[in-house]
C-alpha cells in the first residue's frame, strides 16, 4: 500500500509544478507554451495512471490465477 499514496504525492507535485509553470508562462504572454506545458504534465500523469492500472491488472490476473 506504500506504493499507492507515493503515486498520489507524485501526481499531486507533477500537479503544482505544472500549475506554476502555467500561471508564469501565461502571465509572459505565451499562452501557447503554458497550454503545451499543461498538455506534457496531462501526459505524464496519463502514464503513472495507465502504469498502476496495469499493476492492478497484473494483480487480479495472479489472484485468480489466469497466468498464460
Amino acid at each position: 500500500m506504500v506504493g499507492d499514496t507515493s503515486i498520489l504525492f507524485q501526481i499531486a507535485g507533477i500537479g503544482i509544478v505544472v500549475a506554476m509553470i502555467h500561471t508564469v508562462l501565461k502571465q509572459m504572454g505565451k499562452e501557447e507554451f503554458a497550454q503545451f506545458v499543461s498538455l506534457v504534465g496531462f501526459i505524464i500523469v496519463l502514464l503513472f495512471v495507465i502504469n498502476s492500472i496495469s499493476d492492478l491488472f497484473e494483480q487480479i490476473r495472479a489472484v485468480f490465477f489466469f497466468r498464460g
